[in-house]
């Protein structure tokens, strides 16, 4: 298994070595790492250069010039499988994956998966956080993906099997059934959610795919705090709340 490691970054010079760090520290490190320098402002790709000289990590950084999750993302998987990988990986460049994160997407795929979801909780070493807010983020992850089973983009006869939540921040698949599905779709965060729709693509291709809590990612509550809890749910729930600032930093 030849995994690779996707991590489209937009300005996060000031916090993005917290995330190297965590996929330094993973107890599995066959894998290489890709970081998408979404043109940053910030110098974000130099911070990551100059991690990569003292760092075991084999990291590569690659540029998209259309802003975008969907875009970068889509940049970094198709970088990698160019340089030859088998099976696919991403977290965000806020995000803090849990040390056995790339041994439980390798343990997905060994168990038939193509497609491989996570767990996201909430960091805590951006902020001193309050136990209600210790809650929040499985909360609104846990509503969206409830809703999710109900929407009606969800729900089609063409698709293989049942609607699964993936959090772009920890999803994996393989190179194979990307090409097939046809990626991410090249857009801007506030565009689309581009995990759900690469999850239905998915759908329609194939059921071996599934969420696992064994992998997980501790993701950045600052959306939560700048958007509040009734706009961060409306936010999920297709963009029903457009904030005026929708990368927050």
């Amino acid at each position: 298994m030849d995994l690779w490691v996707i991590v489209p970054a937009y300005n996060e010079a000031r916090g993005i070595e917290a995330t190297l760090r965590a996929l330094d520290a993973q107890d599995d490190p066959g894998f290489t790492l890709v970081v998408v320098d979404n043109m940053s402002t910030d110098g974000t790709a130099d911070v990551v250069r100059a991690y990569a000289t003292s760092s075991p990590m084999k990291i590569e950084v690659v540029q998209e010039a259309r802003k975008g999750t969907g875009a970068a993302s889509d940049t970094g998987m198709r970088h990698a499988i160019a340089r030859g990988a088998t099976h696919l990986a991403r977290t965000d460049a806020d995000c803090v994956p849990r040390r056995d994160w790339v041994r439980g997407m390798k343990r997905g795929f060994g168990d038939g998966l193509e497609m491989v979801g996570g767990r996201l909780r909430p960091r805590t070493d951006e902020f001193r956080l309050k136990m209600w807010e210790r809650r929040l983020i499985p909360f609104v992850v846990g509503v969206a993906a409830a809703f999710g089973r109900f929407r009606p983009g969800n729900r089609d006869p063409a698709y293989l099997g049942p609607y699964v939540m993936m959090p772009g921040a920890t999803v994996g698949i393989t190179s194979a059934l990307y090409e097939r599905a046809g990626g991410f779709p090249r857009t801007a965060i506030e565009e689309v959610h581009e995990d759900r729709a690469l999850v239905n693509r998915v759908r329609k291709l194939t059921p071996a795919y599934g969420s696992r809590r064994d992998v997980v990612v501790y993701g950045s509550v600052r959306r939560l705090r700048a958007y509040g809890l009734a706009g961060t749910l409306a936010w999920y729930a297709d963009h029903h709340y457009r904030p005026d600032v929708v990368d927050v930093r």
